[in-house]
């Protein structure tokens, strides 16, 4: 039966660089890698949407229930089509992506361990704990450069809702982990490949993956 490993934390933790040295450190072929932020509800699509004022970062804003239906379909061993989502039309793309059931399934985002449907269904569940302003000043950095966006609407987005969200609802999910990752580089950007290779060795050495490693 598949492994499902959930990677959890704030925006701009080091969610995905950690997902991603996972996928790369497990034999070529045993890992595929989700992400949370595909399951973004269709949020173009709501009456009255506003980019603006919209709040991303409430759980709400996320299809659960069609997340839940995926990974409950990768345990089983069988292939799914996950959604695209556009951070550029707020909403999904036609079609899907394909996954394959690989014996590994890692799934990265902010709000895993928010619900309780889907904290029963990981089998490793991990927190990536990172200073705020580390935190902030990724975030700052990505959207401007990836999403386009003016530092003006980033930073009055992390006021109203990123931040709120995230003593709200990322924060507290924490006691759901099965253990914390501390990412103490205080580095912008994780670009020195030894520590991100620090980063995911306490949850390679987890006795669920080392006997892959050691294969």
């Amino acid at each position: 039966m598949p492994i499902l490993i959930a990677i959890t934390g704030g925006s701009g933790s080091g969610k995905s660089t950690l997902a991603e040295a996972l996928v790369s450190a497990l034999p070529a072929g045993t890992a595929v890698l989700l992400r949370e932020d595909s399951y973004y509800r269709d949020a173009a699509s709501l009456p009255d949407f506003d980019a603006a004022t919209f709040d991303f970062d409430d759980v709400t804003a996320r299809d659960h229930a069609l997340m839940i239906r995926d990974l409950t379909e990768l345990k089983a061993g069988r292939d799914i089509v996950a959604p695209i989502y556009s951070f550029i039309h707020h909403g999904r793309e036609p079609g899907g992506e394909a996954v394959r059931a690989a014996g590994v399934v890692i799934i990265e985002g902010t709000h895993l361990l928010c619900n309780p449907e889907l904290v029963a269904l990981f089998d490793i569940r991990v927190f990536v704990d990172t200073p705020a302003d580390i935190r902030f000043i990724r975030r700052l950095l990505r959207d401007q450069t990836e999403r386009g966006r003016t530092p003006e609407s980033v930073i009055a987005q992390y006021l109203t809702t990123v931040r709120p969200g995230h003593e709200r609802l990322t924060e507290p999910s924490r006691v759901n982990a099965d253990f914390i990752v501390a990412d103490a580089t205080a580095a912008v950007r994780l670009e020195d490949p030894q520590a991100v290779v620090r980063l995911a060795a306490p949850v390679l050495a987890h006795p669920l993956l080392s006997p892959l490693i050691r294969a």
